[in-house]
């Protein structure tokens, strides 16, 4: 028997960093961060042979996220992923790869008497920010996805979906105007040649672009779902990637996956003859399961312009 695959590391690890105006302390900002890191490399015999030696235990991986998080710049993750993962596998020869995966978790900063304070934010829903890096020391370039979860949206109507497939299980009848609602989760993977080196990531880092693009890809989600009269979930989503990919050249493919969270119209004509379906409808019950799910990625081809 062979071991054909092993990684380990710490998990969960989570991060607060308060970052203060040098011209005014008052003024401040915060990140909150939840950091997995797990390393590959010759740590065979960890596992075959009872040999701790090769291990760089989980609380030093655990350790080492603190005072990099101390030391080096955080914002934006991506370059915050960059740097743990370059960081493992130029400390510890042994160690040939490191996978990173960082949650943002999203702290708004919020207005008193009509200005924004300046060091106080409220956590506005379940959102968050995530970024997945992956660097091995054999030359090749960092692997880097970034992506947001979690964001939730509906529109009342703007929305229908008919013309499609019907045989003699179909009992959906066709909407022509339509409650959509959907849990945003949507990735976007970066184009290893502008990600190659460490160099590469800092720059984009500093020159804004990883935060740019989440700001974009949340703005083109928010205006297309919003705007659009959609003909269906995977018709949206699809100008969603589209609409990205045509804004930020590094990026090399977009894909989304979002849940179709139903609301049904009530009967209420029992009572009194109370009409409440159709043009009539203003009362609805969420429904949790079943419910839709449609994923799609779309990937530039490079031999067309977007």
């Amino acid at each position: 028997m062979t071991l054909s695959a092993a990684r380990y590391g710490k998990d969960n690890v989570r991060v607060l960093k308060v970052w203060r105006d040098p011209n005014d302390r008052n003024h401040q900002n915060v990140i909150e961060l939840t950091v997995c890191c797990l390393l590959e490399g010759d740590i065979e015999e960890s596992y075959t042979k009872a040999d701790n030696s090769s291990i760089v235990p989980t609380d030093t991986v655990k350790n080492t996220v603190y005072i990099l998080a101390k030391q080096t710049e955080v914002w934006p993750i991506e370059g915050f992923g960059a740097t743990i993962a370059n960081h493992f596998i130029t400390r510890y020869p042994h160690i040939h790869a490191a996978h990173i995966d960082i949650i943002q978790h999203r702290w708004t900063r919020f207005d008193v008497q009509g200005k924004p304070h300046p060091h106080s934010f409220m956590k506005d829903g379940e959102e968050t920010r995530l970024v997945s890096v992956s660097k091995s020391d054999d030359g090749s370039p960092f692997r880097i996805t970034s992506g947001l979860k979690d964001l939730t949206v509906l529109k009342s109507t703007g929305s229908t979906f008919y013309g499609y497939h019907k045989c003699e299980y179909t009992t959906l009848k066709e909407a022509y105007d339509r409650i959509m609602s959907t849990d945003v989760d949507s990735t976007w993977t970066w184009s290893e040649s502008d990600v190659a080196t460490y160099g590469q990531v800092q720059k984009l880092a500093a020159d804004g672009v990883f935060d740019n693009a989440f700001e974009g890809a949340r703005t083109v989600t928010l205006e297309t779902f919003a705007v659009e009269n959609s003909a269906s979930i995977q018709a949206c989503m699809y100008n969603m990637c589209q609409s990205i990919l045509k804004q930020f050249k590094q990026i090399n493919n977009v894909s989304y996956s979002l849940p179709n969270k139903h609301f049904f119209e009530i009967d209420l004509s029992w009572h009194k003859g109370i009409q409440n379906t159709g043009n009539d409808a203003e009362v609805y019950a969420p429904q949790t399961t079943p419910n839709g799910l449609i994923k799609c990625t779309v990937s530039r081809n490079n031999s067309a312009k977007l």
